[in-house]
């Protein structure tokens, strides 16, 4: 599993022109899941991301996790994440893991972090073709790959 952490100050996904949810000020979460990922894999990034000390706290040094700073959190599913550039300049998919492995994965993920919040985690629509908009705030951008735990 692959994820793109920003810090927001707000952040949305549209379908159609439609608003499908939004968010304040919290984290933005593109989750990207390749065929041998499993709920360990899933597991570990939620520990990671909701003990990330990403927040300013009162002496504004990023000392605060998304749980003392009472954010939000936004998962939004994103196959490309697991692209191939290796050979020429159009990016293969080849990696990303299927649906039939994905959705249950990403809904897992989601799950997770609300129950390690203790509230809702607000999503994008998996497969869908979706407009993210975001204001990062910092900015802060952080990657983490389960296959690569540094």
């Amino acid at each position: 599993m692959r994820i793109v952490i920003q810090r927001v100050s707000r952040a949305s996904v549209s379908i159609g022109g439609r608003t499908e949810s939004s968010i304040g000020h919290g984290l933005l979460i593109l989750l990207g899941i390749e065929p041998s990922d499993k709920e360990e894999d899933a597991d570990w990034l939620i520990k990671k991301v909701t003990g990330l000390r990403i927040f300013d706290d009162e002496a504004g040094v990023m000392n605060r996790n998304i749980t003392e700073e009472e954010g939000n959190i936004m998962v939004v599913s994103q196959f490309t994440l697991m692209a191939s550039y290796k050979k020429g300049n159009r990016p293969s998919y080849i990696r990303a893991a299927g649906r039939d492995i994905a959705i249950p994965l990403y809904e897992y993920f989601c799950r997770g972090l609300e129950t390690a919040l203790g509230r809702p985690v607000s999503t994008g629509v998996f497969g869908a073709d979706m407009q993210v908009e975001l204001v990062n705030n910092g900015p802060v951008t952080i990657c983490m790959d389960t296959k690569n735990k540094e």
